[in-house]
């Protein structure tokens, strides 16, 4: 087990937890609670501490939302399968072929760099790095996915499971 796995379990990402999050609403109302937390934050001008409520709101939904929904045992949905992937590639990191480790890591330099745009944006009260740090950390999610969409197709390819 890897140490991105052994995280996952500690913020309580159980098996039937990933098969909830492999549902295609729990990726995408994920993707929707940017928009919102960002809303949430910036409400510090019009409502001052109290901004703390929305924020607190949408911070507890990020945590729910892979419990949410329904599991999926078999994915098929292009979202479902890169959650498999990222769930095999926490399990095994070493299964992850070359290739596609390079695209995990260029993908955390960019989250790095979209969420400090962001964090800008936001304590600045600035709408073009909020807007573009959001954009730029949707976009790389959405490569993730695919990647890790692609390694599950490729793993269940070379290592079929077996049915019993």
């Amino acid at each position: 087990m890897g140490a991105l796995d052994r995280y996952a379990r500690l913020v309580g990402m159980s098996d039937e937890a990933w098969r909830r999050h492999a549902n295609p609403w729990s990726v995408w109302t994920r993707f929707a609670a940017i928009p919102l937390i960002i809303v949430a934050i910036w409400s510090r001008v019009w409502i001052g501490w109290w901004a703390l409520v929305p924020c607190a709101a949408v911070l507890v939904w990020l945590w729910w939302n892979p419990r949410a929904f329904g599991p999926i045992e078999t994915p098929t949905a292009w979202s479902s399968k890169g959650i498999y992937g990222e769930r095999l590639w926490l399990q095994s990191p070493d299964r992850m072929p070359a290739d596609f480790a390079v695209v995990q890591r260029i993908w955390i330099g960019g989250a790095l760099v979209a969420a400090a745009l962001l964090g800008w944006g936001l304590v600045a009260l600035q709408l073009w790095p909020a807007v573009t740090g959001a954009a730029l950390l949707i976009y790389g999610q959405l490569w993730r996915i695919d990647r890790l969409g692609r390694f599950y197709d490729q793993q269940m390819t070379l290592n079929p499971p077996t049915r019993h």
